[in-house]
């Protein structure tokens, strides 16, 4: 499909929120694009764009009927016009063209050097769910491949008490980190580091929860991806063949690096089937949250100990 260089009817026309949404999302809609990076749809994504252009919180995007006659400034209307053929004619994510991700009501930023947050552990750190395998608040919390630092920064607002690791391979993705960590004010409780994998830890280094969205997409899937996630660090993406390279190497040195009753969080998205050909013999708890059912694993310090005793 061949897409005009510009909306054939201009945004720049619009008065208020709502006829600069309705514009905004009839274009991404005609575009044909890809959704999954913290939206559903064309008319959540431009939602998103107008409120973002307008100073409001992308959290008031499920009541934006609410702000919909709100007064647009001509300048506001050009400036969603030009965002809304940037997401069109780029096939970026909408969160690199705002500059901006959120996740369970709250902001970070983000930008090409991170993937976009959208890990399915969020909604388990707001909610309370992985009370019921913490014997206590953890002290020491651990977020292996943090990315932007969202989980981490999660972390340390859920257990004001803890001490929290953020630990990536990419110099960029901590660069982003530490954004984050200073807009919520954490630098003294979170702690960012560069290491691959467990490689920089020290063995006195040992956790009560930690929390891994590692890369597990496989290589054949890799392949087909759309192109909104190809702007994506392929290293936040690619899991080797079977998607598990990095959970693997994770996993095994995992125990060293745990309490006696330490819990591990691991995301593996839609490989459930492959995590756990990779390891049969290690009970893993799978937890419900909105957008998956099956999407993430409690692993606990006594399991992981027995299946790599060896």
């Amino acid at each position: 499909m061949t897409l005009p260089a510009e909306p054939a009817t201009p945004m720049s026309s619009a008065r208020t929120l709502g006829a600069a949404w309705a514009l905004s999302a009839q274009v991404l809609k005609a575009a044909n694009l890809d959704y999954g990076h913290g939206c559903a749809s064309a008319e959540d994504e431009a939602a998103w764009l107008v409120l973002h252009v307008a100073g409001l919180p992308a959290s008031e995007a499920p009541w934006f009927a609410e702000h919909a006659e709100q007064a647009l400034s001509p300048e506001q209307a050009q400036r969603v016009d030009a965002l809304t053929v940037q997401r069109v004619t780029t096939r970026q994510p909408m969160a690199y063209v705002l500059g901006e991700a959120w996740l369970v009501g709250l902001r970070f930023a983000v930008d090409p050097r991170v993937i976009v947050p959208r890990s399915f552990i969020a909604e388990l750190l707001d909610d309370g769910a992985l009370d019921p395998w913490l014997i206590e608040p953890p002290r020491r919390v651990l977020d292996m491949c943090c990315g932007s630092g969202c989980l981490a920064i999660l972390a340390a607002l859920a257990w004001e008490e803890a001490e929290v690791d953020a630990a990536d391979l990419s110099p960029d993705a901590l660069a982003v980190a530490e954004i984050n960590r200073q807009h919520y004010a954490l630098q003294t409780r979170l702690h960012l580091l560069a290491s691959d994998l467990w490689a920089a830890f020290a063995p006195s280094q040992v956790y009560d929860l930690v929390l891994c969205n590692p890369p597990y997409v496989p290589t054949a899937s890799m392949q087909t991806l759309p192109e909104e996630y190809r702007h994506e660090p392929s290293l936040a993406l690619a899991g080797g063949a079977d998607g598990m390279d990095l959970v693997r190497r994770f996993l095994q040195k995992a125990p060293a690096h745990l309490s006696d009753h330490g819990v591990v969080v691991l995301e593996v998205g839609n490989e459930r089937a492959a995590f756990e050909a990779a390891f049969p013999s290690l009970p893993a708890i799978w937890l419900e949250t909105e957008l998956h059912a099956e999407g993430v694993c409690v692993l606990l310090a006594h399991d992981l100990r027995e299946a790599f005793a060896a």
